[in-house]
């Protein structure tokens, strides 16, 4: 069974109803990213970032996986599938990808603030636990914080994404700038015999020394499209 890794980004989960960061209506221009989303910006108001963040996690309350997602996880049934992604939310599982690594953290979980990789105090919440209050503590007696890898903060899962990477026939990228570092630099890792395709409505330049397959197409749209052309990669 061939291996395949799916890199997604926020434009994965644009189409269910969840505000990207960057971009017209993002919520950096609501939230400074300074404020919300650093160590700094923590120490400073934790307040303010518990409510962020709390705010995130009652969204995914509102929402759901779009065709896109399904349309990922149905890759399952051929494939041998890694899902990397960008995103905090927790759509893909809800859609039934069963392999999925989160770069930058989880919006449903909470850990420890002062040793926050160490499995030990990472908690994942239910939805009625969804409401985080200063004053609630992980087990080594910090206050708890969002599970979340900030701006300035080591990515502790891209080691563990580049394994996979390496091994890949076939690489798609939805809905991610490819801006973002390290997740971008994932690209470099793909083996020159492997397929790579890349979904996104907009122009997205990539450096890459490999042909890209590029469908210009949102997520659900590109997955649709995509999932024919693979027909004859299984």
């Amino acid at each position: 069974m061939k291996k395949l890794v799916v890199l997604s980004g926020a434009g994965m989960s644009a189409e269910s109803g969840i505000r990207t960061f960057r971009g017209a209506g993002g919520l950096w221009e609501n939230y400074p990213v300074e404020k919300v989303a650093t160590p700094e910006g923590y120490a400073a108001n934790p307040e303010l970032v518990t409510k962020f963040y709390n705010e995130r996690r009652m969204q995914l309350l509102k929402v759901k996986p779009n065709q896109g997602h399904y349309l990922v996880a149905k890759l399952e049934r051929n494939f041998d599938v890694t899902v990397v992604t960008q995103n905090i939310d927790d759509l893909h599982e809800r859609a039934g990808s069963s392999h999925i690594i989160h770069l930058h953290g989880e919006a449903t979980k909470v850990t420890s603030s002062k040793d926050p990789n160490n499995p030990k105090y990472i908690k994942q919440l239910s939805p009625d636990e969804y409401e985080v209050k200063i004053g609630d503590l992980a087990a080594d007696g910090t206050q708890l914080r969002p599970f979340i890898v900030w701006f300035g903060e080591p990515v502790p899962e891209i080691e563990h994404a580049i394994t996979f990477v390496e091994k890949a026939d076939i690489f798609i990228i939805i809905g991610t700038s490819m801006n973002v570092y390290p997740a971008a630099g994932l690209l470099n890792y793909v083996r020159d015999e492997a397929a790579i395709y890349l979904i996104d409505p907009n122009e997205v330049h990539t450096y890459s020394r490999q042909k890209i397959h590029v469908i210009q197409k949102g997520a659900s749209d590109g997955m649709e499209e995509l999932t024919k052309l693979l027909e004859i990669e299984k």
